[in-house]
């Protein structure tokens, strides 16, 4: 991940919904949720929802999918993975290698992208 994908990540979960939205979906695992219980989970408005859903997937730390006339999102594990390694590549000296296991530990389920 470069430092700009990075950026837009951070921008992306520097708002209290999109922070909210995030953390729950992460919670929810992969099976995900549709955007009306999201809405209804953080007590928002559904379009206001939908726009904020739609920065954290452009940010690449949300994924969403269709399933007949809703929208499931669910938490995007490899840009999560990707934003750890990033945060955490260069601790220990800058031995990324020393770090692995941790980041591994947080996120384990995918490989990075890049």
């Amino acid at each position: 991940m470069d430092t700009t994908r990075a950026l837009t990540a951070f921008a992306a979960l520097g708002q209290p919904m999109r922070l909210d939205a995030f953390r729950l979906l992460v919670k929810t695992g992969p099976g995900g949720m549709g955007a009306g219980d999201i809405a209804t989970a953080l007590d928002a408005k559904p379009n206001t929802t939908s726009q904020n859903l739609a920065h954290l997937v452009q940010a690449g730390l949300l994924k969403s999918r269709r399933d007949g006339r809703a929208v499931i999102y669910s938490a995007d594990m490899g840009g999560v993975n990707a934003l750890l390694h990033f945060l955490l590549e260069d601790c220990c000296g800058g031995t990324r290698d020393t770090c692995a296991p941790l980041i591994d530990t947080l996120a384990p389920c995918c490989p990075p992208k890049e």
